[in-house]
């Protein structure tokens, strides 16, 4: 099993949402974040004074697969969150070594 957590901008969350689904993953988490990489931010203009902007609003989606699924997973998270300027976003993979599912006891595959 895999873990995949992927950072990208927020208003793409509904078509990656939507092709993990197509997939078949089962569910996912989303928590919305705040960071930079090259980006480096931007300055804003707000009640006349200029200001930078560090930290820029992201989404982070992980969700857990059967390993055989992952390469599909990525290719269809890459699609659906490219849109070729820069901070698109990134995608980390994990291993995940069990899953429990606590309200039945199940684990592993059958807990996905």
């Amino acid at each position: 099993m895999k873990k995949i957590e992927a950072i990208i901008k927020p208003f793409k969350l509904d078509e990656v949402r939507e092709a993990l689904s197509e997939l078949g993953a089962s569910g996912l988490t989303v928590t919305e974040v705040k960071g930079f990489g090259r980006q480096k931010g931007h300055t804003e203009l707000y009640r006349g004074a200029e200001y930078v902007v560090d930290f820029l609003p992201k989404i982070k989606i992980e969700v857990v697969i059967a390993a055989s699924m992952l390469e599909a997973a990525v290719d269809a998270i890459v699609k659906a969150a490219h849109t070729g300027k820069i901070g698109d976003g990134k995608i980390f993979i994990t291993p995940v070594e069990q899953i429990i599912r606590i309200r039945t006891g199940e684990t592993d595959e059958a807990a996905i």
